[in-house]
């Protein structure tokens, strides 16, 4: 699924910033666009279906809600760390024409940072108040219920509840404003994306849970379902002649367009089962397979050649032939640092590779 997140990434990305003239203004760039409605919640979900594995763990080695707060709290600090570095780095590349406001911009990385943050706090309070032996049923519903309430909370804090009174830099991290006076579409809130984690982390509580490791495939058949019960639920919701909100954006604050994504993130998870098992996925090398096992370090990198003073074709300025050369040539150049990537990781290719690990074990 990281692989697929990547791809759509990719092309998402190099249409957006090399596509001109009547390109830009036909079809071919609007279901690009649309297309790239996919790959944050993607990356989010994906965030917090991890979070559920490494919370089971440590829950079924008994550890304490206090010691695991503190540790997945870590690692979303160090990935938000991670996001504030980056944004660095581009000011700093682009030295001469960024603006300095670029610094304080509320990206992917930072928001997936802050909702394992958000969702440490959350299973901790959780494990608090749970009764030992419904620990796991508690974790569920901590993952539910902060999915809904922040979608539900979404329109509200773009529209009427604006915190306009905090300092544009931190009212960014509520409602994507910037430092443009209104609620941008293009950057990462809180609300709604972190609960894209939440859903992922309910997804994932399921997905390790003692019937789900002993079903994985009944298990991921039924998100399938659910997946086509949540988009036709989302459609239903979305023509009903009453609506809940004053004001209805269904492309960027709509509960209704989060539970179509949440529905086909669902679907996704079970064809990317069903791709690893049956598909070419399951037949040697995988390039999708490849791109997730180092999806930070290609988006890190893609970006200077898309986006940057590095950029591989002159922007908003090619057709969509030249502009397709060019997305072959990112993913072609994006694998080959992926491979490149996992290939001088040692302990990578150790655990990949059963006889290296045998030879290894002789050695020492």
């Amino acid at each position: 699924m990281r692989g697929l997140a990547c791809l759509l990434m990719f092309q998402t990305h190099c249409y957006d910033s090399w596509l001109g003239g009547e390109a830009r203004n036909g079809t071919f760039l609007m279901y690009s666009q649309l297309g790239g409605t996919l790959p944050a919640p993607l990356f989010l979900f994906l965030a917090g279906i991890s979070f559920a594995l490494v919370t089971d763990k440590l829950v079924r080695k008994n550890v304490s809600a206090a010691e695991i707060t503190r540790t997945m709290a870590r690692r979303g600090a160090e990935i938000f760390a991670f996001g504030l570095l980056f944004r660095l780095q581009e000011y700093l590349i682009a030295w001469g024409w960024a603006p300095w406001a670029d610094l304080f911009r509320v990206d992917i990385l930072n928001i997936i940072g802050i909702s394992m943050i958000l969702m440490a706090l959350a299973i901790g309070v959780a494990l608090r108040l749970a009764n030992p032996h419904h620990r796991r049923p508690a974790l569920l519903m901590s993952a539910v219920l902060g999915t809904a309430l922040i979608a539900m909370l979404t329109p509200p804090l773009w529209t009427n509840w604006r915190p306009s009174w905090l300092p544009w830099p931190l009212e960014s991290y509520i409602d994507g404003v910037h430092n443009l006076g209104a609620p941008q579409p293009w950057l990462f809130p809180i609300f709604p994306w972190t609960a894209f984690a939440f859903a992922g982390l309910a997804a994932g509580f399921v997905l390790f849970s003692d019937w789900g490791r002993a079903h994985t495939s009944q298990t991921l058949a039924l998100f399938g379902v659910a997946g086509v019960g949540l988009v036709a639920a989302a459609r239903w919701l979305d023509h009903l002649p009453v609506q809940l909100y004053s004001v209805y954006d269904y492309w960027h604050t709509s509960p209704n367009f989060f539970l179509m994504r949440v529905g086909l993130l669902l679907v996704i998870a079970f064809l990317s089962d069903a791709w690893c098992r049956w598909g070419f996925g399951a037949r040697g090398f995988s390039p999708l397979i490849q791109l997730g096992q180092t999806s930070l370090l290609v988006y890190w990198v893609h970006i200077e050649f898309v986006y940057g003073r590095f950029s591989l074709l002159p922007k908003r300025s090619v057709g969509i032939s030249t502009a397709s050369l060019g997305l072959l040539t990112i993913f072609l150049m994006m694998l080959a640092l992926s491979m490149l990537r996992t290939r001088i990781d040692w302990k990578s290719v150790v655990r990949q590779n059963p006889q290296a690990q045998a030879r290894r074990e002789k050695l020492t």
